[in-house]
Order: structure tokens, then sequence, then C-alpha cells
């Protein structure tokens, strides 16, 4: 079997490839990118693996031309940028110690023990430089039925690291196969050891977090997380069973991983996972919005357009209703509908706490008439 693909043909792919081969090493393409052209999943990622030491690695870029960034030295990852294209090119490894967070690692020339370190089958496939697919553990079998297994004995590769427990759902939900379970091997796995999660950073649960929330349809995924008492680890008081009917509102909406955390609740979101201040006040917005009685309208008014869509579809899925006809352009329009009346239209007979009082009370029954009372009508009932 082949893969194929303009990353693959890039110049400077190839050139870089050719020229690790030349000084006598072997140079593989591995992991995602071999991975997503089986799949037919764009790449962006490119990942050489090579018996050649870091030094060496850096050597020949120079040598050849390219530029090379020891990005990760000590586990062996030098990133070269090769006629503009980063590729990260990673000596063959095998661990010499874990310890649930981080790898001590030691070099190796064997492709073998580089494809025993990895977490999940579907990962641990090469390629050559022809595209020719290279597959030392079997898991092309694995791949082609979208079943995400782990290397071996899935405690082991666990306590290498903790991480990949979330790693495991994430997977599944981004290239799992829909219609089948997880793997139920993994699964009882990654609930069996799930107190090493307890150690690991909230920077990187967030990671994790994040890009399982922006898979496609991350709900089974989910599901099996709170089933197995993880999703509650990490995020105390989450609730999973809103995630299903917002995934069907979407629609052809694009994925957006706040809203998918907005929808699963918890309590205290800022203590479980790190969020920048914009993105934690995002989240606090569009939970406060599954309790609102605003129209579409008055919802694009408060929000603006992409927040007020994200607050109806919060909503609509929280209380288990449909959206109606038209919500999408109703949330346009309030968007941008200015509030006809200002402080000037008040003033002298209103000031201070007074004027303030009365902006906020005319702006609320403005948004309650769906915006349909004009300044005039506002006027006459101040």
């Amino acid at each position: 079997m082949k893969v194929a693909g303009d990353w693959l043909d890039h110049p400077g792919t190839q050139a870089l490839v050719q020229a690790l081969e030349t000084a006598g090493h072997k140079a593989l393409f591995v992991g995602g990118c071999v991975r997503n052209a089986l799949m037919g999943v764009p790449v962006s990622d490119i990942d050489i693996s090579t018996d050649a030491p870091p030094e060496a690695v850096s050597d020949i870029a120079e040598t050849s031309g390219f530029k090379p960034v020891p990005t990760g030295i000590d586990h062996g990852t030098v990133t070269v940028v090769a006629e503009g294209k980063p590729h990260e090119v990673t000596t063959f490894r095998r661990d010499v110690e874990t310890d649930g967070r981080r790898a001590v690692v030691a070099f190796s020339d064997k492709i073998e023990e580089d494809a025993q370190r990895r977490d999940f089958t579907m990962n641990a496939l090469y390629a050559d430089r022809q595209g020719t697919v290279i597959d030392p553990l079997n898991g092309l079998p694995d791949l082609l039925s979208r079943r995400v297994r782990f290397v071996g004995d899935p405690e082991t590769r666990i306590r290498e690291d903790y991480l990949r427990i979330l790693r495991f759902f994430r997977f599944h939900a981004a290239y799992g196969d829909p219609a089948e379970g997880l793997d139920p091997e993994g699964l009882a796995a990654c609930a069996a050891l799930q107190e090493g999660l307890d150690g690991i950073s909230r920077e990187r649960i967030t990671a994790e977090l994040r890009k399982l929330l922006a898979a496609r349809d991350p709900a089974p995924a989910v599901a099996a997380m709170s089933h197995a008492g993880i999703l509650t680890r990490i995020l105390p008081g989450a609730d999973p069973r809103a995630l299903a009917p917002l995934v069907h509102l979407e629609g052809s909406q694009e994925p957006r991983w706040e809203r998918r955390l907005a929808i699963l609740g918890g309590t205290g979101i800022g203590e479980a996972l790190r969020l920048s201040r914009a993105e934690e006040r995002r989240v606090d917005t569009l939970r406060q919005a599954a309790s609102s009685v605003h129209t579409m309208a008055a919802l694009g008014s408060v929000h603006g357009f992409r927040l007020g869509l994200d607050a109806a579809l919060v909503r609509a899925a929280s209380l288990g209703t449909a959206l109606p006809n038209d919500w999408e352009k109703d949330i346009e329009r309030g968007s941008y509908t200015p509030f006809p009346v200002t402080a000037f239209d008040l003033m002298p007979a209103l000031q201070g706490e007074a004027l303030g009082a009365k902006l906020k009370e005319l702006h609320e029954s403005w948004l309650a008439s769906d915006l349909t009372l004009t300044r005039e009508d506002l006027l006459k009932g101040a």
C-alpha cells in the first residue's frame, strides 16, 4: 500500500529525505502524515523518523542548505525547514524510564523499537520517500477499520503517559468508526488508571479537551468518558446528555469547542481547566444563554453574530427544542441593528444612576419587542 499527496511531493520534503538517505541513514515518514494520508484526511504536519542522531541530522540539514532548529534536542527532535516547509525529524527512540508524565529516552537504530513506544497502532505506521507503507506492528488493519487501539498492553502505554487516556477518546472522536464502540480493552484500562490524570497539568488536559470537543462529532466519545467516570474527574459536575442534541442542531455549522464546553457545564471550569479570560467569559456567557428568554434578533444584538449563533444553539440543545425558521438571519439582523436611544435623548431630565437605570429599562423593552420599538415609541414611554 502507498500514500500520496502534495505533502509527499513537496520539493523540500523530498530533498531532505534524500539528503539523509545519501548520508547513509534511514528516513521514514511516520505518524499523523501517514495516518491522515491513508484515511483521506488533510495532512498538516510532517514527521520524519530516522536512525541518524540529532547532531547528524543538524549537520546534514546545514550541509544541504536547510535550516535546522533544535526544538526538542533532548528527545531527539530537530525541526528542519526545507524550502519554506518545517519538518519534525526525530531519531528512532526507546523508552528508558517513564513517570506517567514524561519519558527518559535512548536513541535507537531500530524501527521496531521506535514503533513500540508509540501510543496507538494507527500512529505506528511509516512510509518511505516513494510513499510505500511500512507496518512493523500490523497496525494497518486497525487503521483501515478505523479502530483506535493501544500499541501492546494498554495499561503499560497509559502508565508511560497518563494523558494518553484523553488521547484515546480524542482519537476515537477524530478517526474512529462512529458506528463502533471504543476498543473494550483500551476503555477498561483508561477507566482503571484514571487517577493518573490528577498528576497531569491543567494546560495539557485543556489542550486535549479542546481538540476532542473540536471533532466533528465528539458526543459518543464524551459519553463513554462520562460512563467511565473520566469526564467528571477532569471537569467536575459536567453532564454530556445535551452534547449529542447540540451536535445535531449544529448541522453544517463549524464545530466550536467553547460552545460544546458550555453545554457540558460543570462547576469551577476556571479551576479545572486552563482557559484565557476571554475564553472563560465566552463559556460563561453561553452557559447563561441556556436560560435566556431573548428572541433570536435580541441574542444577535446582545452578543454579536458569532456568539449569538452559539448562544442560540446552546439554548436549544439545553431545552431540547428546535430552532425557528430563519434563526440565523434573525441573529444577523440583531447584530447590526443599533439601539435607537442614546443618553442624550434622556438628558438633562435624567442624570447619573437614574439615567443609567432608564437606559437599561428601555433597552430591555426594545429587546423584548424583538427590536421593533422605534426611538419615538421608547421615548414616549420614558
